[in-house]
């Protein structure tokens, strides 16, 4: 089904090279107004399943507001989400679209559709942020012409042959984005043969949001009102509720921690449970069985994270997979909070620690993935920071994340591969 969604082999190198390692050969960079004057009057179209939380999904919202911004048509197909709105306030135009189906059939009539909403918006570029969805817009391209470009914003897991088909969509853009230098050894690790075509483009941070003076001491008091912790340090995890975000690695750290004499400290599970009702439920079985109810909370989606990291003592990201960028971690150093990490996929990218740098120089802390006991006394070290220690992490974090992760260096070079990709078809 895959071969008749998109036919034929992978498709032939741009003409201009998008590999990270600068070469001589490499084109130099746009200049703002080339950039512009390639994009103004120009309709780009995003797909991707859902505009729900998420860093792909917040990742298409900035970019369909940094089209807007040069003059472009910002479209995105998609079933919808908390999102649209947002969306459609910043220049973007929501399509609905059922780009969430993953059956073959579905699939397969879905490539038509996508074909008409091409001809019928006069698309010029084709963004693809998932992979059911690309092999849809593959199967759209290749029969109207349109230039193609890739996003892989997850690590996807599977090492079948037919896994590595599924994902090797992700690979098949004319332009390959890969969210950090992680993401990108996958890539040419899985496929050599789109090496040429990728560029990697650390996912962006809005730091105009996302620094303390930009939230009200008054946001932060309702969350913690909200959450039952008036009084108490927090220990957030954020991320959707799936198994490999480690919030059972989290839970047990919190239970060794309690048995220690930890106390005025609540720990605090952030996220979505996605349809996910029986994770959900372990989760709370665990809390209960480790005598923990009341000081590890589940509280849903949080819509004011800025607010939340603020509130946070110490941010935990201990994931048990591979992140392929790590959003949350660099967010919450813009913020000054001490992070946690799982050291492994992209984290050593986004929190510096020993043995890269000296400890003088940390940003953060990385522990061994799913190692409850080496994550509870990293958490420890955290919370027993002084004020000066504390105050100079969170100067060296913030310089570390804003010279690498800024939401306008992200929004500028993608806009630019576009440009570059209508500047060679024209020729």
């Amino acid at each position: 089904m895959l071969a008749a969604l998109a036919s034929g082999a992978i498709p032939p190198v741009s003409s201009f090279d998008l590999a990270h390692d600068p070469e001589p050969s490499r084109p130099a960079t746009l200049s703002v107004a080339d950039v512009r004057a390639t994009l103004a009057g120009r309709t780009i179209l995003q797909i991707i399943p859902a505009l729900d939380a998420g860093g792909a999904e917040r990742t298409t919202v900035d970019m369909a507001a940094a089209l807007a911004e040069v003059g472009a048509r910002a479209l995105v197909a998609s079933t919808g989400g908390r999102l649209v709105s947002e969306l459609q306030a910043k220049g973007g135009t929501w399509l609905p679209f059922p780009a969430k189906s993953k059956n073959p059939i579905a699939m397969a009539l879905n490539v038509r559709k996508l074909m008409h909403l091409i001809r019928q918006e006069g698309v010029d570029i084709l963004h693809a942020r998932s992979r059911a969805p690309a092999w849809v817009a593959l199967g759209a391209v290749r029969r109207t012409g349109t230039p193609f470009v890739t996003t892989y914003h997850g690590a996807y897991s599977g090492k079948s042959s037919l896994k590595l088909r599924y994902n090797s969509v992700m690979a098949r853009g004319d332009a390959v984005i890969a969210n950090s230098a992680y993401t990108a050894s996958l890539i040419a690790r899985n496929y050599p043969q789109a090496a040429a075509r990728t560029v990697i483009i650390h996912r962006g941070t809005d730091f105009r949001a996302f620094r303390p003076t930009a939230v009200d001491p008054q946001r932060v008091a309702n969350l913690r009102k909200a959450w039952g912790a008036e009084g108490e340090r927090i220990v957030l995890l954020p991320g959707r509720l799936t198994g490999w975000k480690g919030q059972r690695v989290l839970i047990a750290a919190a239970e060794q921690l309690m048995r220690q004499g930890l106390s005025g400290v609540h720990f605090i599970l952030a996220g979505d449970e996605q349809g996910r009702t029986g994770y959900a439920k372990e989760l709370d079985q665990l809390i209960a069985k480790g005598g923990l109810t009341g000081i590890v909370k589940r509280i849903g989606h949080c819509a004011d994270m800025p607010a939340a990291y603020m509130a946070a003592a110490v941010v935990v990201v201990p994931s048990t997979e591979p992140e392929a960028f790590g959003r949350t971690s660099a967010e919450a150093q813009a913020m000054g909070v001490p992070v946690v990490v799982s050291d492994l996929g992209a984290m050593p990218e986004t929190v510096l620690a020993p043995p890269e740098v000296p400890d003088e120089q940390r940003t953060g802390w990385r522990v061994p993935p799913g190692d409850a006991t080496a994550l509870a006394e990293a958490i420890q070290r955290a919370l027993g920071l002084g004020a000066s220690m504390r105050e100079a992490m969170a100067y060296r974090a913030r310089i570390h994340v804003e010279s690498l992760f800024s939401l306008e260096q992200m929004c500028a070079s993608t806009l630019e591969v576009y440009a570059r990709l209508l500047q060679n078809k024209s020729k």
